[in-house]
């Protein structure tokens, strides 16, 4: 019996172990490196670096997309001594990921000026030269980078704005210090801890059935329309924001509503998208549009939506009554192309 039970456990522990897949094992290390500063500094050791300056990344042209090019930490070392920086410096980066061997990846930003640095900001034309590269408004680079890099830098750039903007405690006033990995801060005179948050928002695509609800605000490029979005209220629960924005906006009374999917979003502030699809009453869709929101929402065929996303090019030569909609990359553009091919997202289940 108990060579039975010893061979069992041996077996149950061969496949606990095959159990935790790629992703679990990831995430514990990377949880790991967040919770022990010791693990996270030997992770640098052997991991690779993104760089921006003031909040822009560093990217590097290739025919016509953007590459986000790594450096080791030697290279990062012998970089900051080059310019007559401290290594200590490499202390500000935060940790944004890793690769499926653990490799650890981590952003720093050479613009930017904490608390507790020594250093001063780096010149950014001394930089580019020296790193064959330019660094890029991530509004403008996002959409060229492939899918790996414009998340991973949209994570960063979200960090080190998120740090930057709280290097002091907001009860007491006295700095704050990062973590290694960067994903807190504590306030040594009170010891309150602050996490990077992301502010909730909602984007609803709003159908009558046959047609879908698309609108613009005066920021947009010429010509773009999109879904309905806007941030959550305290209080509110996902179905409440989205009623409430949807009569807000557009003064229109949603009657059903349904979750499609999620997305971190970096402009222009760290936001959690949130995607719905919504329909209203046969008969009540006369829109009103609430010009302190938007500058024009209209009814959009399904046919007329389903020539905007077969358009190429995603910034055309205005023509009359042409418009387009958000890039491939923004969830934006993956809940108006789910409507266009899924037509059961205009009838949805009470």
């Amino acid at each position: 019996m108990s060579l039975y039970c010893g061979i069992a456990c041996r077996r149950k522990s061969f496949w606990c172990y095959r159990l935790l897949s790629t992703y679990v094992t990831k995430t514990r290390y990377l949880f790991e490196l967040k919770e022990d500063d010791d693990a996270c500094k030997r992770a640098q050791q052997t991991g690779a670096f993104y760089l921006f300056h003031s909040l822009a990344p560093l990217v590097q042209k290739s025919e016509h997309q953007y590459q986000a090019p790594q450096y080791s930490l030697l290279e990062l070392e012998r970089l900051l001594a080059k310019f007559g920086q401290d290594t200590q410096r490499i202390e500000d980066s935060v940790l944004i990921g890793c690769s499926e061997q653990h490799e650890a990846w981590f952003a720093l930003d050479l613009g930017l000026s904490s608390s507790s640095s020594i250093n001063a900001s780096l010149q950014k034309p001394e930089m580019e030269t020296e790193l064959k590269g330019s660094f890029t408004e991530l509004r403008k680079a996002v959409f060229q980078l492939n899918t790996k890099d414009a998340s991973l830098l949209s994570t960063a750039q979200a960090l080190l704005r998120w740090h930057d903007a709280h290097q002091f405690c907001s009860r007491s006033g006295q700095p704050t210090k990062k973590n290694m990995a960067g994903s807190k801060r504590v306030c040594p005179s009170n010891k309150i801890i602050y996490y990077p948050q992301m502010a909730p928002v909602v984007i609803t695509l709003v159908s009558d059935g046959t047609r879908c609800l698309l609108a613009r605000q005066s920021s947009f490029p010429k010509g773009m329309y999109s879904a309905l979005a806007g941030f959550c209220d305290i209080g509110e629960s996902l179905e409440e924001a989205v009623r409430r924005e949807v009569a807000e906006e557009v003064g229109l009374e949603v009657e059903r509503l349904q979750y499609s999917a999620s997305q971190h979003w970096p402009f222009p502030n760290s936001s959690l998208m949130i995607a719905c699809h919504a329909t209203v009453k046969s008969g009540q869709t006369e829109i009103q549009v609430n010009l302190r929101e938007l500058e024009a929402a209209g009814w959009f065929s399904h046919d007329e939506v389903a020539t905007a996303l077969r358009r190429s090019n995603p910034y055309p030569q205005q023509q009359n009554g042409t418009f387009w909609l958000p890039p491939k990359l923004a969830i934006a553009h993956q809940l108006i192309k789910e409507w266009v091919e899924k037509p059961a997202c205009s009838t949805l289940p009470a």
